[in-house]
């Protein structure tokens, strides 16, 4: 099925033949078919919203869709659509002159939320939290406009981890970034089809097929930000024990409420002793000794 060059879709046309990338885009391929296929994300009559930064992971998330989606595996009608912030700088033709070549049905829309953020947060602070509330805001309005069911988003396997860790570290609350969520308003689901992808495979596929990446320079410019230090913690973690995120990220998904603190999840009250006739009293049962 991956080989087959006369029969893909234009974002697969000039991807490299080796077998290092062939094994690389099947298990990429075969990931977000998994966490489509575990979180039922697919519902009759789907319209999906899928975000496109430009970032490696975005086109990754674009490029697998429309790969299951042009074999039959997705049946769901997908629009890309980029949020240009208004950064300064940012490459407004790179995206849309893409999109039209790799015949991807798409919608740009420009909203500067870049100045709010700049006008709102005090130096020093981050611009995450104020940032992303506001594009969340602009994207779930586009949704609603294209008639779609549901905003698909690029977060992959680490962005969650790291997420997890931020929570822990500085939230206190054991939480994440769901790979299924529906919003506030009840009338969209939030997918994250490449929740069980590693972002070093992101990074290997789109750089392999040479996809025009666009940092972001709003974020990215910034140090000391609390997931780049997640982050170092969990490339030290990994660096001295291979494969620790992977071991770490199926944690997520194996909890068990009863070995937790959380009474709202277990209810710990209704915990009663099966006491046997006779062994209660007995000398070596004495607990209050």
């Amino acid at each position: 099925m991956l080989d087959d060059q006369d029969d893909i879709h234009p974002l697969f046309h000039g991807a490299p033949k080796t077998t290092e990338f062939k094994k690389l885009r099947k298990r990429i391929v075969q990931n977000v078919r998994e966490a489509v296929d575990q979180y039922k994300m697919i519902e009759p009559g789907g319209k999906w919203l899928v975000c496109l930064s430009g970032g490696k992971d975005s086109y990754t998330l674009l490029a697998v869709l429309h790969e299951l989606q042009w074999r039959g595996l997705l049946p769901v009608e997908l629009v890309a659509c980029n949020l240009d912030q208004g950064q300064p700088g940012f490459p407004a033709t790179v995206l849309p002159e893409f999109l039209e070549k790799m015949q991807v049905p798409h919608r740009i829309e420009y909203q500067d939320t870049y100045s709010i953020v700049m006008d709102k947060v005090p130096q020093g602070r981050t611009f995450c939290a104020l940032c992303s509330r506001l594009r969340r805001g602009n994207l779930y309005r586009i949704a609603r406009e294209e008639g779609c069911t549901a905003v698909v988003l690029g977060h992959h396997r680490d962005d969650i981890l790291e997420t997890f860790f931020m929570n822990l570290f500085h939230g206190g609350r054991l939480a994440t970034m769901p790979p299924k969520l529906l919003n506030e308003e009840g009338d969209l689901f939030v997918y994250r089809p490449l929740a069980h992808v590693a972002e070093a495979d992101c990074d290997r596929f789109a750089k392999a097929m040479n996809y025009p990446i666009i940092p972001c320079d709003l974020c990215g410019s910034q140090d000391g930000l609390q997931r780049q230090q997640v982050k170092q913690i969990l490339d030290g973690w990994e660096k001295n024990s291979p494969g620790r995120r992977q071991v770490m990220f199926r944690s997520l998904m194996n909890i068990r409420p009863s070995h937790m603190l959380d009474p709202k999840l277990f209810d710990f009250t209704a915990l009663t002793r099966q006491v046997k006739e006779g062994v209660e009293n007995s000398p070596e049962f004495d607990h209050s000794r």
